[in-house]
């Protein structure tokens, strides 16, 4: 099954063009480099959800710390090593 993880952007790193543009995106305290190129409105501080490595979209901050803890609890978490 394939999901989509919500984290929050901490940091944006602009390249030349939308293509390039990535950022550092927490997912309960564990960081990872994510392309932004689907969402250009994305800002530091947003919370997005993320598949396969690109940002996807901007979610609700309430919404997205729910599915967060929904994913935890089910185990669907292991591949960012958060236990």
């Amino acid at each position: 099954m394939c999901l989509a993880i919500p984290g929050k952007i901490t940091f944006i790193e602009a390249g030349q063009d939308a293509t390039f543009r990535t950022g550092k995106v927490s997912f309960g305290g564990v960081v990872k480099q994510v392309n932004l190129m689907m969402i250009p409105e994305a800002r530091v501080g947003d919370y997005i959800l993320v598949h396969v490595g690109v940002g996807i979209s901007i979610v609700d901050e309430l919404e997205a710390r729910k599915t967060f803890d929904y994913l935890k609890e089910m185990g669907e978490l292991e591949e960012l090593d958060l236990e």
